[in-house]
Parts: C-alpha cells; structure tokens; sequence
C-alpha cells in the first residue's frame, strides 16, 4: 500500500471518529430543556414542607414530576417580607419558566413587580384584582393567574363563631404581625366586623418569637374574652408555641387554619391550604404544557372548614353549642 493511500484512510477513520463523537452532542443538543420553576415564598422550608408536597402532588396531577421532567428553584423569605423583592429579582435573572408566588399577598405582588413576560402563579390571602394583579377573576388578561384564598373575608365570620362560642364576650384580641402588608387587609375586616357586633377590638402586635410573651401579658392584662389569630406565615410556623401560650392564658381562640386546631388550638375556620397549594400546582403544569395565565380564571376555594379541638374546649371548660358541633366539618377528640 503507498504511503499516499494510507494517509488518507487514517484520515477517514479520524473523520468517522469525530462524526461519532459529534452525533451525541448533536442529538443531545436537539433534547428539551428541562422547565424551570421559581417557587417563591414568604413562609419557612421546614413548616411548609407539607404545602410543598401539595403543590408537587398537584403537577403530577398534570404530568410533572420534580427532577424527572421539571426542576424547582425554591426561595423563601422565612417570613422577612422585605427580602421577596431581592428573591423575585434572583429567579428573574435565572430566566426561570415560571414563577410560583406563594404564602400570600407579599410573594405575589413581588413577583408582579419583577416581571411582565414571565408566567406568575399566586396563592393570595385577598382579592387579586384589588391588589392589581389581574384585571378580573375570569379573565385575568395578563401574566399572573392562581387561587385567592378570600381569607380577610372570613374575619367576619370568624367573630361571629367567637360569639357563638363566648356569648357573653366584650372585649376581643387579634393577634397580627404588622409587617405583613396583608395585616392592614385583615384588621380593617376585623375592626369592621368587631364594631358592627358591638365588640372592642385590641390589636396585639407580633413581628418575632420574642415577641409572643409580652403579646399575651397584655391580652391577660386587657382582660381579653376572646382572641384571634391573624394570617401570617410566620405565626403558621409557630403555631405550637401560639397554641400552648393560648392554652396558658386560658382565653379562647380562633385561628384560620386546622392545621392549629390539629396543634391543640380551639376552633379554626377557614380555606384548605394544601389545596390551594394542589390547585396552584395543576395551574403551573398547565401553563408549562402551554396554557395562557390571561386565560386561566382565577380559583377561589368552594369550602371553608370549621375543625373544633373538643380536648381544648374542656380543659378551657367551655361548652360547644350543639348547632355549632353538627356544623363541625372535623371535631377532635
């Protein structure tokens, strides 16, 4: 063989070989990429995992799982409602395919404000279109689209089971954390709702765990009949602690969440969360399939859940109303 000759098949063989070694980047390149999601939230990792495995259950309703065909970037503002802005801006820049702004009003309109081309999904404690993330429930016409929780509605009814519970009740305590935009939402329902029955209504301000102790020294001291506990990430992750300083004091106490009523509290009422985190789940996957937010009408919750702690009602001595037990949706015994 000449040398001409065997020259030129070392140099085919190397063609083949680099067309081979070419061919698998080339088909990997021709793969998806993997979508994206930003999951903002104002609440914490550890009290909120079981939210997130709701949101999870509910884009596997709709064909994603969690590190099969989607990732989840996850950032929390551990309840510092001032850190989401930083948060949103962070996701942003990772160029994320959409952005899950739970955990209430703050998450969502950080998220707005950051961005008007990515796909925002809420959990919102009030109205959306009050808030100017949507232009109507229905149709919400812009990038933004999830559940409203309608919870600074239930303010009203929430003092009307309290009634039922303490008739006899002048002076009511809400407990809030003032550096929650949302709380300004929620006290003007209450203090409404409080006037309109006759009712004082004492604000007890709580922005830290430091801050519990002396929150309830003034309920004590105010002679409070009754409390209620305001929504707010950070008190859901101290619901324990809340529970047992409300047990201490001896007043009766309504919060939102069963979760607390599960902790020991009284009475609760309000929408499920986890299914509000399940609904936004099967939205963001949808979205992801390709659905509009503009067209995707806003959920509000069907059912809202009255659970009575009956252990806690003894220990406090008070007796259940009858008509308020068949109410009842779940009574602990």
């Amino acid at each position: 063989m000449k040398r001409r000759e065997v020259i030129a098949i070392i140099g085919a063989i190397g063609a083949i070989g680099s067309a081979a070694l070419a061919f698998p980047a080339a088909l990997r390149a021709q793969q998806p990429k993997m979508p994206v999601i930003g999951f903002l939230s104002s609440g914490y990792p550890a009290a909120d995992a079981y939210l997130v495995n709701a949101f999870r259950q509910g884009l596997k309703e709709i064909g994603y799982a969690e590190g099969q065909n989607v990732a989840i970037e996850y950032r929390w503002a551990e309840g510092q409602y001032e850190r989401l802005p930083a948060l949103t801006t962070d996701l942003v820049r990772r160029q994320v395919s959409l952005i899950a702004a739970v955990g209430g009003n703050a998450s969502a309109q950080a998220a707005r404000a950051a961005t008007s081309t990515i796909p925002i999904v809420v959990t919102v404690a009030s109205d959306p279109v009050t808030l100017g993330l949507v232009a109507s429930l229905s149709r919400p016409g812009g990038n933004v689209t999830g559940v409203s929780l309608l919870i600074e509605a239930l303010e009203a009814k929430k003092l009307e089971l309290l009634r039922e519970l303490v008739p006899g009740a002048s002076v009511i305590a809400m407990l809030a954390n003032l550096n929650n935009p949302s709380a300004d939402f929620q006290l003007k329902e209450a203090l409404g709702a409080a006037r309109a029955i006759g009712w004082q209504l004492r604000v007890l301000n709580a922005i830290s765990e430091s801050d519990f102790d002396a929150a309830f020294a003034t309920l004590v001291q105010q002679r409070a009949d009754a409390l209620m506990v305001g929504s707010d990430a950070f008190f859901l992750s101290r619901r324990e602690q809340i529970v047992a300083l409300a047990a201490r004091a001896a007043v009766p106490t309504i919060y939102e969440l069963g979760e607390f009523a599960a902790a020991g509290g009284l009475i609760s009422y309000g929408p499920s969360f986890a299914d509000a985190y399940r609904q936004a789940g099967n939205y963001t996957a949808l979205i992801l399939k390709g659905a509009k937010p503009a067209n995707l009408p806003v959920l509000q919750p069907t059912k809202f859940e009255l659970v009575i702690n009956m252990k806690t009602a003894n220990a406090l001595g008070l007796t259940i109303p009858p008509a308020l037990l068949a109410r009842a949706d779940e009574v602990i015994e």
